[in-house]
This record gives structure tokens, C-alpha cells and sequence, in this order.
């Protein structure tokens, strides 16, 4: 059980995971509140958007359409790996699901996957997942065949390992559409259990770290050089050492390798 993230704290935390955050304006007044609680919550939700290329898909997002009132997620990932922040609350993105879902979701006492769902939004037992997940809505058709670019499933994973992290959570968190109602296809194209592997690999490590982008320290190398130079500003020179564990910044030697932070 956790109170949500303050809107601050949720920029923060995306950004310190290394995420590109555009704030929409509006966003951190623009929610449901006024239908119903929100929180405590449990969970970060992935779904798609099925839009597809000349749709204004972060409006969309923000402000729903004639059937669906906005906000619709808590932000919009599109395909260039940004995240929109489009609601700071409650929003019309889960929808009713299955209890027992949310209770293995709560436990993170699932194996690979949950136990498949059986309850959907107006089904006799489903329970409110708008009170209860945070959601990303994702650019994507939905049709199977339009592709997830890299840059964007690295923006999902990041995005929502931001939340775990700031709660405490491990990636049984992190759940499906799919996986939480039986009406559900969303994500298609995303296996979710490979999504919490990866989720569990960015957790294991400090926040910002990227796979594989390690830099060879070379003679006359300061961190705030190679800060400057890597990461495009010389003041991220403290992430890098506290990122490799670094107590003291000047020791460092040619020849060493250090951990990168995300760009």
C-alpha cells in the first residue's frame, strides 16, 4: 500500500531514471479525482494507444475524447522515447480488472506471469484499476505489426521503473492490460515478462544506470571531464561517481572502466 507520488516527486524520479520527461501544461492539475479515491495504489499499468502516424496522440492522452473523458493515463510514451506527462491522478486507463490480479500485483507473489485474468470492466467481480495503477499509455497501433522502437521500450521500462523504485516495489509490479482484464490485448507486441526482467535489471542497479555503457578512463581524465564529454554536462560528474561507488572523485586511473549514467 503506498500514497502516490506527488508530482514533483514523479518528475524527479523519471528523470533521475533517466527518462526524457515533457510536462504537459495542465498535467499536474488534470485528473478524475472528483469520481472517485486515488490510492492507495499498487501498480504501474502498460497499455498501447492504438493511434497510428497524424493523430495528436498526447493530446489524446490528456484529454480523452467524446466517450472517454481525459486525463488517460498518467503520461503518453511515444515512439521517439518521450514521456508526456498528461495527468496527475486518477485517470480512465485500467478501468475494472480482476481482484486477484491486484492482490498478486500487491503480494508480488507471482511467478513469471499472474494467473491469467477472468473479471473486465462491468463484470460482477471486477474492481476498480483506476483507483489503484499508475498508466502509461504507449504509442502504438495495436495491430501487432507496428514495430516498438528501442528508444521507446527503453523509455517504458525506465518509466516504470522510476515508480517501482520510488516505492519500493520490484517489477511484479509493472503489469499488462492484458494481465489485468480478459478483454484486454494491450500491450501487443511487448512480452511482459521479459518488460520485468528488464524492469528488475535497471532496480538491481542505481538509478540511471544503462546497460552496457561503460567508458575507459584515459590519462588526464577527471570525472567532470568525462561527465562533460559523455554526458553533455560537467556538474553530472557526482551521478557517475556515485554510480561506481567512487568515495573519493579524483581516484580514478587510466585504464579503469566506470558505469555511465543514461544520457
Amino acid at each position: 500500500m503506498a500514497t502516490p507520488l506527488t508530482a514533483d516527486r514523479l518528475v524527479a524520479a523519471l528523470r533521475a531514471e533517466g527518462c526524457t520527461v515533457h510536462e504537459v501544461p495542465g498535467w499536474r492539475s488534470n485528473n478524475r479525482n472528483h469520481k472517485g479515491k486515488w490510492g492507495p495504489v499498487h501498480g504501474v499499468m502498460i497499455h498501447h494507444t492504438v493511434t497510428g502516424p497524424g493523430v495528436d496522440v498526447v493530446g489524446l492522452i490528456f484529454r480523452g475524447h467524446s466517450t472517454l473523458p481525459g486525463p488517460l493515463a498518467t503520461g503518453c510514451i511515444t515512439k521517439d522515447g518521450v514521456v508526456h506527462l498528461t495527468g496527475n491522478g486518477r485517470a480512465n486507463h485500467a478501468g475494472g480488472g480482476d481482484g486477484d490480479v491486484l492482490q498478486a500485483v500487491i503480494g508480488e507473489s507471482y511467478k513469471t506471469r499472474p494467473a491469467a485474468p477472468t473479471e473486465h470492466d462491468g463484470s460482477a467481480g471486477a474492481v476498480d484499476g483506476n483507483a489503484r495503477f499508475y498508466g502509461w499509455e504507449c504509442e502504438n497501433k495495436g495491430d501487432g505489426k507496428d514495430p516498438w522502437p528501442r528508444v521507446q521500450y527503453d523509455a517504458m521500462v525506465r518509466a516504470t521503473a522510476a515508480i517501482c523504485r520510488s516505492h519500493g516495489w520490484n517489477a511484479r509490479s509493472g503489469i499488462g492490460h492484458l494481465e489485468w482484464s480478459d478483454w484486454k490485448v494491450d500491450p501487443r507486441g511487448i512480452d511482459m515478462a521479459d518488460f520485468r526482467r528488464d524492469v528488475d535489471e535497471l532496480l538491481a542497479h542505481p538509478a540511471g544506470w544503462s546497460p552496457g555503457a561503460t567508458y575507459t578512463v584515459a590519462r588526464g581524465d577527471t570525472l567532470w571531464s568525462i561527465a562533460a564529454s559523455k554526458l553533455g554536462n560537467g556538474n553530472r560528474w557526482r551521478e557517475i561517481a556515485t554510480q561506481n561507488g567512487l568515495k573519493n572523485p579524483d581516484d580514478i586511473t587510466p585504464g579503469q572502466k566506470l558505469t555511465l549514467p543514461a544520457k
